[in-house]
């Protein structure tokens, strides 16, 4: 008698939401022109399109800026839990094999980093291995860890001590020389040249600038809490009653917070005050704000069935997120640093441009899915992380 494989179904609305984050994602990008701030001169252009320009770029920027990051994130911790409970399942441990997981993670996002300075992956890998370690804490611990992460703990150490001692000064890591660096690249070296750029002083750059801005400690509180998420079972239609508590605690939350991260800086002149309490109310803000966005999503999807079925559209583009992910760098990089086309094009046409890539590959995600369960990128990353090892002949149950 042969004993059935217990596994979790995948979560379609899972893939919905992932969906929505690259697609966001790649609209902001692509006005930001792939961290290359090169734009022409508009003084020359008509007064609709200077409005339309920053209308665009307001409007996306406080729609996704520092939240469709933070759904990936979300996301991400989510997915480990699945795998992680599907091999617990099947008498295994997942722990050691995650680690080489990440490890894969690393070098896919050297090659993302090697075209786009503000890829994420390489930070994913690195911070990735807190879920290694805290994976079997239980539920209430999680919540804390998450909670006190979300918080922003050194930004709030710095705020304390800035205000109990006016002389004070709080460290802020100088990455001018690097970004310097990739900017000239970026304007006028070619491919390899800004390939070795990008993958050094792009990378110094990215990386301290996430710590610099909270990035860090978001990112490991965001992981914690996709994998509560998991663990609670909260993407289950059953569970949309909770969906609805926590969107009204986010918008509640968010409009005071937003509004004092905007006023703030016209009281406060210590910048040593001042930076931190910034970084604690925006991403405390962008927090809520994506929480909004996920529950509204969840909530269209699982209560209208109309409005769930046009959600459902962003399956296939969800389903291969880190394809599309690395090839939107690939591309952008192409169309706006100097080794490619080097578009100098305003932020409506590069809007426009955006929602081009986004539609090619969302073709191209349609089609893949017909025949394939898995995007490329997504296909060798699953291929490489059950590469037979040692460690996993000794694992399997």
């Amino acid at each position: 008698m042969t004993t059935e494989i217990r596994r979790h179904e995948r979560v379609d609305v899972a893939d919905v939401l992932r969906g929505f984050a690259v697609m966001a994602i790649i609209m902001l990008h692509s006005i930001e022109h792939f961290n290359f701030y090169s734009f022409p001169d508009a003084s020359g252009q008509s007064e609709w399109l200077n409005f339309a320009d920053r209308a665009v770029w307001d409007g996306l920027f406080f729609i996704f800026a520092g939240k469709a990051y933070a759904i990936f994130a979300l996301l991400f911790g989510f997915s480990f839990f699945i795998q992680h409970d599907n091999q617990r399942m099947r008498g295994r441990d997942f722990r050691l094999r995650f680690c080489w997981r990440l490890i894969l993670l690393l070098l896919i996002g050297q090659v993302n980093a090697a075209f786009f300075t503000g890829e994420v992956l390489v930070l994913y890998a690195l911070v990735g291995f807190v879920l290694v370690v805290t994976c079997r804490l239980s539920t209430r611990t999680l919540v804390i860890l998450s909670a006190i992460c979300l918080l922003q703990p050194v930004c709030l150490w710095q705020l304390l001590r800035a205000c109990a001692d006016s002389s004070y000064e709080i460290m802020r890591l100088d990455t001018s020389a690097y970004w310097g660096a990739t900017f000239a690249a970026q304007s006028s070296a070619g491919f390899w040249e800004t390939v070795r750029v990008n993958l050094i002083e792009g990378q110094l750059a990215s990386l301290a600038w996430a710590w610099d801005h909270g990035r860090v400690f978001q990112t490991v509180g965001l992981f914690i809490a996709g994998m509560l998420i998991g663990r609670q079972g909260w993407f289950k239609r059953a569970e949309l009653s909770r969906w609805g508590v926590v969107l009204a605690v986010a918008l509640c939350g968010f409009f005071p917070l937003y509004g004092l991260n905007n006023m703030v800086g016209r009281y406060i002149t210590n910048p040593n005050i001042l930076t931190p309490l910034g970084i604690i109310l925006s991403s405390l803000a962008n927090l809520c704000f994506m929480l909004v966005l996920v529950s509204g999503v969840i909530f269209a999807y699982y209560s209208t069935r109309r409005v769930g079925r046009i959600l459902d559209l962003l399956r296939p583009y969800g389903r291969m997120s880190m394809t599309n992910y690395v090839t939107q760098g690939i591309i952008g990089s192409a169309l706006f640093y100097h080794w490619g086309f080097f578009l100098q094009i305003g932020i409506t046409g590069s809007e426009l441009i955006g929602i081009g890539i986004f539609l090619v590959q969302y073709a191209v995600c349609c089609v893949w899915v017909r025949r394939h369960s898995h995007g490329p990128l997504e296909w060798l990353w699953k291929k490489a992380t059950w590469l037979e090892f040692p460690f996993a002949r000794r694992n399997a149950a």
